[in-house]
């Protein structure tokens, strides 16, 4: 039989939007770290920003978030998500949405091996026969839910401050870390780069220098971006 294999899908939906000057995120960090040492720009953003950040003066990048839609990754991913406490969360619910054919991810130790493949295939037949026969029985969705595996899909919209984002892109694009949840991270940090490059820029440059098998599909930062990456960081 045939199964609704899941898609990894990522978006990057909304950033804090500051309501003066060139109404970027970093342009609201500078403004909220000037207000600490009372102090007016002198131009040059990111030659500030820099210098509280190599001083550990994160705080200030609290003031400004952004929102991520993720779609096609597992419970099993999502669960180490939202272990990120200094989050906002908004999940599907298999409480109220029906499973009956749910979406499975597929971890590649599976996929690549016939015989573990087919042993993967015949649970989760059983799974969705077993939810399908428990409603057939008046089981209520939030009952039926029990039986579906870490692997079922989900979506969720996620909302975290850049202070935050950093710490999860660091636990999270590493070797160590899970390979569902690292392809997460790698995408999302890939999304926000260009938007807030001073406060995410040197992240993404010193993965791709460090870990360049977390990007077997490029080569580095398009050329645009790593220019402005260089350019923030001189």
């Amino acid at each position: 039989m045939s199964q609704n294999k899941a898609e990894m899908q990522v978006a990057l939906i909304a950033l804090t939007n500051y309501l003066q000057d060139d109404g970027t995120p970093e342009a609201l960090i500078e403004h909220a770290g000037r207000v600490c040492y009372r102090s007016a720009s002198r131009g040059n953003p990111a030659a500030f920003l820099r210098a509280r950040l190599r001083e550990g003066h994160e705080s200030i990048i609290e003031h400004a978030s952004a929102t991520f839609e993720i779609s096609g990754i597992s419970r099993a991913c999502s669960h180490q998500l939202v272990r990120h406490r200094l989050a906002s969360y908004s999940q599907e619910s298999q409480r109220y949405v029906e499973m009956s054919e749910p979406e499975v991810v597929i971890p590649a130790a599976v996929a690549g091996d016939p015989e573990a493949r087919a042993i993967w295939t015949a649970f989760v037949e059983i799974v969705k026969a077993t939810y399908r026969d428990l409603r057939a029985r008046g089981v209520r969705k939030e009952d039926a839910r029990f039986v579906l595996p870490n692997a079922a899909a989900t979506r969720i919209v996620v909302t975290m401050n850049f202070r935050e984002l950093r710490h999860f892109f660091r636990l999270r694009i590493a070797p160590e870390a899970q390979w569902e949840i690292r392809d997460v991270a790698l995408q999302m940090l890939e999304l926000l780069a260009p938007h807030a490059p001073t406060v995410f820029g040197d992240m993404l440059m010193q993965l791709h220098d460090s870990h360049p098998e977390f990007f077997p599909e490029d080569s580095g930062p398009e050329p645009a971006h790593r220019e402005a990456i260089i350019d923030v960081n001189e």
